[in-house]
Parts: C-alpha cells; sequence; structure tokens
C-alpha cells in the first residue's frame, strides 16, 4: 500500500508584538503525519514556540485553511532570528549573518531584503552553547540583534 504524503500551509495565530511586524498569522509549511497532524518544514519567522521539525495538532476550517492548534511533539531543534544592525560593521547584509554562522552549520531563511533577518533552525545536537557565544558576542560587538523563538531545555542549559 503506497501513503501519500501531502504538504499543507499549517496558519498560526498570535498577538502582534509592538514595534514588529503588524502581522497576526503566519503559514509555516508542513507534511501531514495523519487527520490532523503535520510535522513544520520550515523556519518561523514570527512564530513563537514552534521550530522547524516539531509535530503540530490542526483544525481545517470551512475554507480549507489548516489551523494549527498545538505542538503534539519537539524535534529537539531551536528556532533563532538575527537581525543585523545597518549602522554596524555587517550594515544590512544577511550574507555577512550566514557567514558568521556557518561555523556551525547553519543556513537559515531571509526574511527579505528590505528586512534582512536571517530566521534558523540550530539542531538539536548541534554546538548550542558555542551559538549561544557567538550570538552574544555579535551582539556586544553591534554586529547584530537576536531573539530565540522556541529553544529546548538542552539550549537553556548550554
Amino acid at each position: 500500500m503506497e501513503s501519500t504524503v501531502e504538504k499543507i500551509k499549517v496558519w498560526f495565530r498570535f498577538v502582534p508584538r509592538e514595534g514588529w511586524f503588524p502581522q497576526d498569522t503566519e503559514g509555516l509549511w508542513a507534511t501531514t503525519l495523519g487527520a490532523d497532524t503535520a510535522i513544520v518544514q520550515n523556519i518561523p519567522f514570527l512564530q513563537d514556540g514552534v521550530a522547524e521539525g516539531d509535530v503540530v495538532r490542526y483544525q481545517t476550517d470551512a475554507d480549507g485553511h489548516h489551523w494549527a492548534v498545538g505542538r503534539v511533539s519537539t524535534a529537539g531543534n531551536c528556532t533563532v532570528r538575527v537581525v543585523p544592525i545597518p549602522t554596524g560593521p555587517l550594515g544590512r547584509s544577511s550574507q555577512a549573518v550566514h557567514e558568521r554562522l556557518s561555523a556551525f552549520g547553519l543556513g537559515g531563511e531571509v526574511f527579505s531584503e528590505n528586512f534582512p533577518m536571517v530566521a534558523f533552525t540550530a539542531p538539536a545536537g548541534a554546538d548550542f552553547a558555542g551559538i549561544k557565544a557567538l550570538l552574544a558576542h555579535g551582539e556586544e560587538e553591534g554586529w547584530w540583534h537576536y531573539e530565540v523563538g522556541c529553544s529546548t531545555e538542552d539550549w537553556r542549559n548550554a
């Protein structure tokens, strides 16, 4: 029997943060696992509390939109967002952010050319202590601001 793997967009609702983006939803690509569960396949730019590889439960509305209702399990990955400081030594270069994080084998996605925020997944088992030290060093040096959108106990203890 052949299994059918379906890619869907799972939508998340949240309260917009003051001084941040005005959006109150974000759609993430996911692969269905069952009738109401899917595994997140990309990095959230706005949604906190979920990371690439996590399994989420969703409900489908009358219009066919799949709305997340909770996280079922975590993959152990963390979501980190880095915004280069335009007046800092990296300027607005998302490429420069990528170059600094590449030592840890981290890729990432760029929000847009106008807002070069880099969102990346720090995978379970990565050098969390080293990544955290680099992030803190970059902030101290005026390279970037960063936030952790989803962390794990391993991340917090590193």
